[in-house]
């Protein structure tokens, strides 16, 4: 998991080349100086690259005893995590749970370098791995060195510090540790201790010493973030002959503190665990490639790990796998308690906000009665989803976020960025650690299935799926049964399925086994698999890709008939008036196929993956 931490004195990669964080310009601009030639750059933090990728076990693969040792070690850990400076609460921890001292600061280096709990589940030793082989003399002159050398406001390099052993060594006539021993000794000291004494008890306390808030408290960005989702009050079209379809669902998660929309998720399906989670992921993962997607040139600067999600109590928000993905990266889900409605207050007003907004728009279908019967909505209905999925970027980047809040006295993104950068009267809690692996973090938020794999692959939903990938594992069996593997799929594309290889602990793309099949979304699954029962036909694979080509057939068919009758209306309009040119060409506009990473899942719920 990459992770990309913004802070003074922190080294990252610019141009694949390493560097030094020097100065915090802005909340989306910093100043940084090549390591090796002292060059400094003034560049965007979406440039920027962490110094290393690190590979850390994938929830899904833990054991249930593994995941419980990991996550009573997080519990262990979570008072010293807002209080790292603190010596008195470091002792306090390692005395009530009988663990020593250096192993404390093992479980918060494993934690710090991946950001999940899962990281905390620990790892098989072999050979002499923990047991140091070093003489006396060479602890006692990388010690020395590293205090003296590294570990002061000088900042000297990694490799200053290893040419510095080198030398004191060579003076004494010692032999010299591997600099791979030196750089694993560096490795094991504590980040807080780093920053402390290197850039100092300030920069350290931004770090390491964020305000835990609650819903009446909460005093900085990201501390507490607010979940809910509505049925949108406008009619879609669909984005082959633009007929009018249905109202799309949007699931909303809002920064208490500033306002800001974090991160939102549309879908034609009624909202479920899986689309909470997709949300959840599009509010950490930055939103450069969403925008440039979409061609919108903003200013949308949220991204990070929130401290606390409040959810209400409906069904959607208490699956096990949202519960587990929120507490693997460290979110409190808490859930609305009976009879509390300011708990919600602030997502449900930003939602009658949209709801405002979208009234305006052709194809909305109002919120009273009375106004319903006075409009047309599915006649006069235009925008695709992937359309309104901008109308909505453009609206709260551009509109929402810019405008002065009434509870506020300023714009939310004033705000927020107040909260980030901080002034003379508040103390900023610092730039959050960007997360720049989209496909993983995505992943992390989706329920996974399990299916045994055989000479075909695997079938889900009627639709067979394989690769070569999959060979080693057919008819694989544990206990004389068959052995189930780990499969996710994104269900806005389900041509392809993703399947964790338990042997690298990777996701592998598994695409159809007929390859000559077209791919669709679920909903338009759902839709074939309507008409086929309908129909009182037997469900099959054929059937399905022999009804989807069909419906692409008719689609097409009716577009094309529809340009040449507009090109005809537009022929006899212009030889009334005498002239061509007068009449602007008409343009018959439709939707891309193209799904770039950063889109966000479909929506399934817990049946459609049991089937």
């Amino acid at each position: 998991m990459e992770r990309v931490y913004i802070t003074k004195g922190e080294k990252v990669y610019y141009n694949e080349v390493e560097c030094i964080i020097t100065k915090i310009v802005d909340i989306n601009t910093v100043s940084i100086e090549e390591v090796y030639s002292n060059i400094p750059h003034t560049v965007s933090v979406h440039e920027l690259q962490a110094k290393t990728s690190i590979k850390t076990d994938l929830l899904e693969i833990l054991t249930d005893a593994e995941w419980e040792k990991a996550k009573k070690r997080y519990e262990i850990i979570v008072p010293i995590l807002s209080n790292r400076g603190n010596l008195d609460v470091i002792n306090v921890v390692a005395t009530n749970n009988k663990i020593s001292i250096p192993t404390i600061y093992r479980w918060l280096k494993l934690f710090d370098e991946s950001g999940l709990v899962s990281s905390l589940a620990g790892k098989k030793k072999t050979g002499g791995a923990g047991k140091s082989r070093l003489t006396n003399a060479q602890e006692e002159i990388i010690n020395n060195k590293i205090n003296s050398v590294y570990l002061n406001q000088s900042r000297k390099s990694v490799t200053k510090l290893i040419r510095e052993i080198q030398l004191e060594c060579s003076k004494l006539g010692i032999i010299c540790p591997h600099p791979n021993t030196i750089r694993s000794r560096v490795k094991s000291i504590s980040e807080e201790e780093k920053l402390r004494k290197r850039l100092g008890v300030k920069e350290a306390r931004y770090k390491f010493e964020p305000l835990k808030g609650h819903y009446n408290g909460a005093t900085h960005p990201l501390s507490v973030v607010q979940i809910d989702h509505t049925r949108v009050d406008i009619i879609l079209v669909d984005g082959f002959d633009r007929k009018p379809y249905k109202r799309p669902w949007i699931t909303v998660a809002l920064d208490v503190y500033s306002r800001m929309v974090v991160g939102f998720y549309l879908s034609f399906e009624p909202p479920g665990a899986l689309g909470t989670g997709m949300c959840i992921a599009n509010s950490i993962l930055p939103k450069e490639l969403w925008l440039e997607k979409h061609g919108i040139s903003s200013d949308w600067p949220c991204w990070g790990i929130m401290d606390t999600i409040h959810v209400d109590n409906a069904k959607e928000f208490h699956g096990n796998m949202l519960k587990k993905a929120c507490h693997n990266y460290g979110i409190s889900l808490q859930f609305r308690p009976v009879a509390t409605p300011h708990w919600g207050g602030h997502i449900e007003r930003i939602l009658g906000t949209f709801a405002k907004e979208i009234h305006n728009l052709p194809g909305t279908t109002f919120s009273s009665e009375a106004e319903r019967k006075q409009y047309q909505s599915e006649k006069n209905s235009s925008f695709t989803l992937d359309e309104f999925e901008k109308w909505l970027l453009i609206f709260i980047t551009k509109i929402y976020h810019q405008r002065k809040h009434s509870s506020l006295g300023m714009s939310p993104l004033e705000k927020y960025k107040e909260g980030i950068l901080g002034n003379n009267n508040v103390i900023g809690r610092g730039i959050s650690p960007r997360i720049n692996d989209y496909r993983r973090t995505k992943l992390d938020f989706m329920p996974f299935f399990e299916r045994s794999v055989q000479e075909y692959g695997i079938v889900i939903d009627h639709i067979y799926y394989y690769d070569d990938v999959l060979r080693q594992y057919i008819h694989t069996a544990n206990n004389n049964e068959s052995k189930k593997y780990i499969f996710k799929r994104d269900p806005r594309d389900i041509s392809v399925v993703y399947f964790l290889d338990p042997k690298t602990n990777t996701y592998f793309d598994i695409p159809y086994r007929n390859s000559s099949y077209p791919p669709m979304s679920i909903w338009e699954y759902r839709d074939i698999i309507k008409k086929i029962k309908d129909a009182n036909v037997y469900v099959s694979e054929e059937k399905i890709f022999e009804a989807y080509r069909e419906l692409n057939y008719l689609e097409q068919k009716n577009v094309k008939q529809t340009a040449i009758k507009r090109r005809n209306i537009k022929k006899d309009k212009s030889l009334l008036s005498g002239s061509f040119s007068e009449i602007p060409d008409m343009v018959i506009d439709s939707q891309s196929g193209n799904d770039e990473i950063i889109l966000p899942f479909e929506d399934l719920d817990d049946e459609t993956f049991n089937r």
